[in-house]
């Protein structure tokens, strides 16, 4: 298991998902882009989980947060109206290939998912709307 491999493959899959302006594995705060450099995605590693088992090898999960920003682009379109395509642009990104049961991120993890509580926060007090969806990887 290549920490980074898994992190690379699962970057260039979203980034192919949906035409962002700014993406990057780095995060950066919504206010400190401007509209232009949005819709933008950032990916967060959120740690480990390791459970250990006495006759199997480790139970090992990734925890990845996927940061969506993006603008309305005026004052009487809620930012729901861009974050919702890109919240399924995502989640179709993730899913498993035709007759498979997981996505494995071309073999480099057991399963990679979407799990827990996708936050959301579509500008109700401007035109900044954000995403967090919470991401699972199970790695050999």
């Amino acid at each position: 298991m290549a920490r980074e491999d898994i992190h690379a493959a699962l970057f260039a899959r979203l980034t192919a998902a949906a035409p962002f302006a700014t993406a990057s594995r780095r995060v950066r705060l919504w206010n400190d882009l401007s509209p232009a450099q949005q819709p933008a995605l950032f990916l967060m590693s959120r740690g480990e989980e390791v459970t250990r088992r006495d006759t199997l090898p480790a139970h090992r999960v990734l925890r990845v947060d996927i940061l969506l920003y993006a603008q309305a682009p005026d004052d009487d379109t809620a930012g729901a109206v861009v974050l919702n395509p890109l919240l399924d642009a995502v989640e179709a990104a993730l899913r498993p290939p035709p007759g498979q049961d997981k996505q494995t991120l071309g073999g480099l993890v057991y399963d990679c998912w979407i799990e827990g509580q996708v936050t959301t926060d579509e500008g109700a007090l401007g035109s900044q709307a954000v995403a967090i969806v919470p991401l699972h990887l199970l790695i050999p």
